[in-house]
């Protein structure tokens, strides 16, 4: 019987440090959109109105904070945009349009939370995390939908971790240097992206057939639309 009570108690101590983390954390998404994305221990647990020992009480550093927070944000706000909009019933083409259009807005929107969980503070770990998830579900939807058409999708894993590293850095990029609007942004991001997936499905996602076609620049004089 003391066995069972002692078991219970460490499943509700368990418990509490898994719901106290979450507190801990949505704390500091608030504090971080306040204090902006430079904000340290210190600041984060004054927002929160803790000290700062216990936020050490639940995690071991500032990386760790910054690893839940980086999943917290993503499984709740940024992938939930992202899975609405490649779930839609559109053509291929609007389907990669409103997918960056997800990410590049979430971005957009949260720009001091989006720097706190991918800048200088974060390990490298996190990050490789953060991409692998994106890199997966572009994947998935890839081989879903080129498999479909009957395109070879052998290189899925790869384009996609090139898409997803290309449209990161450059929104990265983004939030720092905002010679672009919004808008341009993702036409420009659009039009990488899709002309990459267009000329992978000419292709028929072989590597044999892309190395024997011609690969030469088109002229606008006599390629552009009538």
């Amino acid at each position: 019987m003391r066995t069972g009570r002692t078991d219970g108690r460490k499943r509700r101590w368990r418990q509490h440090k898994i719901d106290r983390r979450e507190e801990l954390v949505d704390g500091t998404l608030a504090a971080v959109r306040t204090r902006g994305s430079n904000a340290g221990m210190d600041e984060i647990a004054a927002e929160i109105g803790v000290s700062k020992t216990v936020l050490y009480r639940y995690f071991s550093d500032k990386n760790d904070l910054v690893h839940a927070t980086m999943q917290r944000f993503i499984e709740t706000t940024l992938m939930p945009r992202v899975y609405g909009a490649i779930s839609l019933d559109a053509d291929e083409f609007e389907l990669v349009r409103t997918a960056l259009a997800a990410y590049v807005g979430t971005v957009d929107e949260d720009p001091e939370v989006y720097r706190f969980i991918m800048g200088s503070g974060s390990d490298a770990s996190s990050l490789a995390e953060f991409e692998k998830l994106f890199a997966e579900v572009v994947s998935t939807v890839i081989a879903e939908k080129a498999g479909a058409l009957g395109i070879d999708t052998t290189g899925a894993m790869l384009w996609s971790y090139v898409l997803v590293g290309g449209i990161q850095l450059a929104t990265h990029w983004w939030t720092t240097d905002k010679s672009m609007s919004r808008e341009e942004v993702i036409d420009y991001l659009t039009m990488m992206a899709w002309s990459a997936i267009e000329g992978m499905a000419r292709a028929g996602g072989s590597r044999e057939t892309f190395s024997k076609q011609q690969h030469v620049l088109p002229s606008r004089e006599t390629d552009a639309p009538a």
